[in-house]
């Protein structure tokens, strides 16, 4: 739950053990992978299904359109047999095909194995297949997938299977918040995350990511129950991570408040996000992943050309000054 103000709302504690319980989570994930990979190729036919590659002009070998000729254009780049069909000079473009890197993080810390019996997903599952569908359809666009200090940028055909069985290998316990790395300018970064750590260390993270004008995309994975509070009489909440629990004698009565916190929290997380000029969204995991990965896929498309535009106006400007 937002920042130390609520406890997490899950039955599950934690080992003392730091190794072995990542070890054992790491096995009960592997259970549970083959599921995932089997609904996350099914997403991704589905969001593939009538997307054309990244269709936008640039260098590359598959033809994309014909337009007008400009003035100020080499000559060269005329394209004669079809000017002859008509009283206009046509230059053909070409699709543009050079690839970036994008940052897959989904938060596999112990907060996201939470569900209730409002949803079948628990968060950790529904960021995994979101993350893996859409690293799919990313490859297949010919652009490269990463994991931070877990996977290289490939474009492989198997990145989801090379994704889950790095997952898998795992053992180490991880955190709420992704690990500090520095990705190049113009790759773009997706952090899958509940986001219930305190504003200030979320802050500090997302202020490193963006340093090096890397573009981001964050979402906020969260249960129907952790928004509705669905909670009456005589509960008990234990913080899935070690901070203790709290009981309470009528739960009915922290709604109002506990809905305020969040309502506070999130438009703090919003804030913070936007002013590194990143995006934010809210996934709920008694929705269907499709309408989430058709948006991310989206913004990614757009920050893709304006990065694209950027790059080639540097390289004017440098041409220029030689």
């Amino acid at each position: 739950m937002p920042g130390n103000d609520l406890a997490e709302l899950t039955a599950t504690g934690t080992s003392a053990l730091p190794v072995n319980a990542a070890a054992g989570k790491s096995s009960k994930l592997a259970a549970r992978i083959p599921r995932l990979i089997l609904e996350a190729r099914r997403v991704a036919s589905t969001l593939i299904h009538g997307l054309h590659g990244r269709r936008r002009a640039g260098t590359g070998e598959n033809f994309w359109q014909y337009r007008h000729f400009t003035s100020g254009e080499p000559a060269g780049r005329i394209d004669w047999r079809r000017s002859a069909r008509d009283d206009h000079l046509y230059v053909r473009e070409r699709e543009w095909e050079a690839s970036h890197t994008i940052w897959m993080w989904a938060d596999r810390s112990p907060s996201m194995d939470f569900s209730s019996n409002l949803t079948e997903w628990s968060k950790l599952d529904r960021a995994l297949v979101v993350s893996f569908a859409l690293s799919e359809v990313l490859v297949q666009g010919g652009e490269r997938v990463g994991i931070p200090l877990l996977m290289r940028p490939t474009a492989s055909r198997n990145v989801i299977e090379t994704m889950a069985q790095r997952i898998i290998l795992d053992r180490t316990e991880r955190p709420s918040l992704p690990p500090n790395f520095a990705p190049a300018p113009f790759s773009e970064v997706v952090l899958l995350s509940d986001l219930w750590s305190p504003i200030s260390e979320y802050r500090k993270v997302i202020g490193q990511l963006a340093a090096n004008g890397a573009r981001g995309h964050v979402v906020q994975v969260c249960d129907p129950a952790e928004e509705t509070f669905p909670y009456a009489g005589r509960v008990e909440f234990v913080e899935s991570e070690g901070a203790g629990s709290v009981t309470a004698g009528r739960a009915e009565t922290w709604r109002d408040e506990y809905q305020t916190l969040v309502a506070n929290h999130r438009a703090a997380l919003r804030a913070e996000t936007e002013a590194f000029g990143w995006t934010f969204t809210v996934h709920r995991t008694d929705r269907g992943p499709t309408e989430l990965l058709f948006a991310l896929h989206a913004r990614m498309g757009a920050h893709s050309v304006q990065g694209a535009l950027n790059s080639r106006h540097l390289t004017r400007q440098a041409g220029g000054a030689a």
